[in-house]
């Protein structure tokens, strides 16, 4: 079976919202093969030249799909900021309309160097292929990959990614991008060739669309992915005190230890480093009282989606399970979830460090009961008992040393739950980079 119908039929990738009967399946079967016969899945590790390169293409940088927009895009054009982990001499660009429940038409797509601060770019923008044709039709319930562009890029770079969707459409998100992005007027049309960001009057708090890029780089060693609920999102990394935010800094945790990978390792032990945390998101399903919003987006339903369809993967940082406790789980329900994600990662080959659930003032003494045996299973052998490969101990780096079920009050953003930009950091300083250094491919 062609991969992307594969994608389109497949239960266990299409969510609830926006699952396709199977005669709207066959009836895209013709247009979906036609305008991208190769690119649900990326082009198999291959330079444009067309020579393989083994090995060589890495997820740099991640925005996990969760919803659709509030609003339709009608024939205009996103320009969405993406701030890499690492760099390359190419990159390609996943868009998906997993949530979608009509196709979705690019007529065109660019990618440029950006300075992050507004939707001008620096340098023209390059155009993007899908399968050498510049439109691309992407199904409801499905993704594409793009074909490789040429753009040499570092660590910390930002790439601006435009796309021009034509037709009425409303876009899959992830909600909160914790920067900025832009668009055009409804009906302005194809301007993902501009320079100029004048065209792009209107902003948006989310990221549409664009949900990973890949870098080509084969001295990379792997790609971690930082995986969980809202404190993986990046909840509180703009705080910076009171009345005081820093949105669009990149100050996340995971951003903070992209950072020390590339100060601290040797050349020779890189990894690029990808977000896939969703707020408010549970790591069982089974929870009782989940949100209407957050059902469908356990780590167990979206562990393929969102970590094992990124590429490079070595290791998966496993933050979750605070939420769990709220919603109604109990230590049992929480640590079965774990153990089939983590068997689900390492049968992938995938090495899997987990943090114990952290601090939460508004846990019941039910709440730390639970949580301390959740902690003790993750803490056995520092190694979950033999079912992952090591612990980033968050819940030590956050705790208050006089009341060890809150947060150290430098590091609160005030909700008790969410760590502010010196706790982000703090969380970073903490993991030991030769621990994650052993996931590397050899």
């Amino acid at each position: 079976m062609h991969p992307l119908l594969a994608r389109l039929l497949s239960p266990a990738r299409v969510p609830l919202t926006g699952r396709v009967a199977a005669t709207l399946a066959l009836a895209l079967t013709s247009s979906v093969l036609t305008a991208s016969a190769t690119t649900a899945v990326a082009p198999a590790d291959a330079g444009t030249s067309g020579h393989p390169r083994p090995n060589a293409w890495f997820t740099s940088w991640a925005n996990s799909q969760q919803n659709l927009a509030s609003a339709p895009l009608r024939d205009q054009s996103v320009r969405m900021i993406s701030h890499l982990s690492q760099g390359g001499d190419a990159l390609r660009i996943r868009i998906q309309n997993t949530f979608g429940e009509t196709p979705l038409t690019i007529d065109a797509a660019t990618v440029a160097h950006s300075t992050g601060k507004d939707a001008t770019t620096e340098g023209s923008p390059r155009p993007v292929t899908f399968d050498g044709r510049r439109e691309v039709v992407v199904p409801a319930g499905g993704e594409v990959w793009s074909d490789p562009t040429r753009l040499r890029t570092t660590a910390e770079d930002d790439v601006a990614v435009s796309l021009s969707v034509s037709g009425t459409v409303t876009p899959g998100q992830h909600g909160s991008a914790f920067r900025t992005n832009y668009l055009t007027p409804p009906g302005a049309g194809d301007h993902t060739a501009d320079t100029s960001g004048a065209a792009y009057t209107r902003t948006t708090g989310s990221t549409y669309l664009v949900s990973a890029v890949d870098v080509r780089n084969p001295r990379l060693r792997g790609s971690l992915v930082a995986f969980g609920s809202s404190v993986v999102d990046g909840a509180g990394s703009t705080n910076c005190g009171q009345d005081c935010t820093r949105p669009g800094a990149n100050l996340r945790w995971a951003d903070n230890l992209a950072r020390r990978i590339t100060a601290e390792l040797p050349p020779t032990r890189q990894f690029a480093v990808a977000n896939a945390g969703i707020g408010g998101t549970t790591s069982a399903a089974t929870c009782p009282y989940i949100g209407e919003p957050y059902k469908g987006l356990d780590a167990l339903a979206r562990l393929d989606r969102d970590v094992l369809s990124l590429h490079g993967v070595t290791g998966v940082l496993y933050y979750y399970g605070t939420n769990d406790l709220g919603a109604g789980c109990d230590a049992e329900m929480v640590l079965a979830s774990y153990r089939e994600v983590f068997r689900r990662l390492h049968a992938a080959g995938i090495k899997v460090y987990v943090t114990p659930i952290t601090p939460r003032p508004g846990y019941t003494d039910q709440h730390n009961r639970a949580r301390h045996a959740v902690n003790t299973f993750v803490s056995k052998w520092n190694d979950c008992g033999g079912t992952c490969d090591g612990v980033l101990p968050f819940d030590q780096a956050l705790k208050d040393p006089v009341k060890p079920n809150s947060i150290h009050p430098p590091y609160d953003t005030g909700d008790g739950v969410h760590a502010n930009i010196a706790g982000q950091q703090a969380l970073a300083d903490i993991i030991s980079l030769p621990m994650l250094a052993a996931s590397a491919r050899r």
